[in-house]
């Protein structure tokens, strides 16, 4: 594509080494989409006849057609990168036609399309996947009706909660994520096309029409910018960390649920494994291994942000160091999602048994401290006074409901035989009524608010097809 300025050939083995062929194939369909908008450009400028456009737009859907109708037909060892590929098929499929399609563009701005596209699609299917995910977390909630279990600060028991509510914080975890892909989707979804190698293309291009043609909201503002910017794949690998991140989150809390230890959950055989030694075991392969992968999406966005720490502007060939770290987190995420949903859909709780833990370990405590507040004693002093309660009772070995009233009120007068009823689980509960708390009314409320936000995902990435 360049060889007139050059007397002698490449080494051939820089030559191999230095293609991305072999990755940024999964490009293709992006190039061909890019091309031909470029290419209805170049008709409406005069460069084409129309003749000429509808020969290359032929030989475009023909590629597009063979890749998919055979695999092999990617395997090209001569290719440096996607869009030689495509030029060389293009002749081959049209003659001599076909190089006209590169006049007035640089690979530099075709990258920077092609990427752009690759990462909008990637962010449509992860909405769409985070959905999914979360339609299930809402369905575990409901299903979970009024089941209570612990919740954990420092992994100590700390208060009960409703199941609804522990399953509701993962989706508000996730929320934010699909917040910030369609974040990052408006910031990206500028066309580059037209900006040339550098300082913008030689010819009277349309830009506003190509950026239009391939559904971007506008062109870029400055074509120095626009070739060298990859500020949008540093984004969205950003995005899939906290994605990945989590998931990990999440896959270890279900590790830890679903030891004998904590009893809280039957891992679903259809995602575990067994041991090849021990015939008892069942493994948490793939919330082990959703664990693992994080750490490869979290080390691609350091990656990127030192490859990009040092480059001047513009276009450099470090660059196409970004490409794989992008397709590899993508692709992860994009592998993970629909199997963790599966997961999570089949996955059995152990109600009964999470009940009964959330009414043991005086995690009733603070509903006590709050009793004494009512009758007008001072936070700090009911605090210590029912820190007394809970050494008492772990000296007799019980509950705090289980201490008897006189002992109570040798601690504080106020205690009355009203004490007992708030500190039963339905009122340990209830007593959390506030916007964002676990009281059964305020978890009905917030389930039905997420089910609208989880919609609302869905709309978006329709409304934006």
């Amino acid at each position: 594509m360049w060889s007139g300025r050059f007397r002698q050939p490449l080494d051939s083995a820089f030559e191999r080494w230095q293609r991305s062929f072999e990755f940024d194939r999964r490009l293709l369909s992006h190039e061909l989409a890019a091309s031909g908008a470029h290419a209805r450009a170049l008709k409406d400028a005069g460069i084409l006849s129309s003749s000429e456009l509808i020969s290359i737009m032929q030989g475009l859907q023909k590629i597009g057609d063979h890749a998919l109708a055979s695999p092999e037909f990617l395997e090209d060892d001569d290719a440096e990168d996607v869009h030689h590929f495509v030029e060389k098929k293009l002749v081959s499929f049209i003659g001599d036609t076909g190089y006209k399609l590169h006049s007035g563009r640089s690979r530099n701005e075709q990258i920077a399309t092609d990427l752009r596209l690759y990462v909008r699609a990637s962010i449509d299917q992860l909405q769409l996947d985070l959905a999914e995910w979360l339609e299930v977390f809402v369905t575990r909630a409901e299903q979970a009706g009024s089941s209570a279990m612990p919740a954990y600060t420092h992994l100590q028991r700390a208060e009960p909660v409703l199941v609804s509510h522990w399953l509701l914080a993962y989706v508000e975890m996730f929320l934010r994520d699909a917040d910030r892909l369609g974040d990052c989707r408006k910031r990206l979804n500028l066309c580059p096309l037209g900006s040339g190698a550098v300082a913008g293309t030689t010819l009277s291009l349309d830009r506003r029409g190509m950026a239009k043609d391939l559904g971007f909201d506008r062109t870029t503002a400055n074509s120095i910018d626009a070739t060298s910017d990859r500020d949008f794949v540093l984004e969205l690998v950003n995005v899939l960390s906290l994605i990945a991140l989590h998931l990990s989150r999440w896959a270890e809390e279900m590790i830890l649920f679903s030891t004998q230890e904590y009893g809280f959950v039957q891992l679903p055989e259809a995602f575990s494994t067994g041991s090849s030694a021990m015939p008892q075991k069942m493994n948490a392969d793939l919330l082990e291994l959703t664990r693992g992968k994080a750490s490869r999406v979290i080390g691609n966005a350091t990656a990127l942000l030192v490859a990009l720490k040092g480059l001047p502007l513009a276009y450099n060939k470090d660059l196409q160091e970004t490409q794989e770290p992008l397709f590899q987190s993508a692709e992860t995420v994009l592998a993970l999602l629909p199997l963790v949903t599966k997961w999570m859909r089949s996955v059995e709780f152990n109600y009964e048994h999470m009940q009964e833990a959330a009414q043991t370990g005086f995690m009733n405590a603070w509903a006590a401290a709050t009793y004494l507040v009512q009758r007008g004693v001072p936070f700090r002093q009911g605090h210590e006074q029912i820190g007394k309660a809970v050494r008492l009772a772990l000296e007799k070995g019980c509950e705090l409901q289980d201490l008897p009233l006189e002992e109570l009120q040798k601690l504080n007068p106020a205690f009355d035989q009203a004490f007992y009823a708030c500190l039963n689980l339905q009122s340990v509960l209830a007593i959390h009524d506030v916007p964002g708390g676990t009281a059964p009314s305020r978890v009905k409320h917030a389930i039905a608010d997420a089910k609208k936000r989880v919609a609302a995902i869905r709309e978006n990435v329709h409304a934006n097809a």
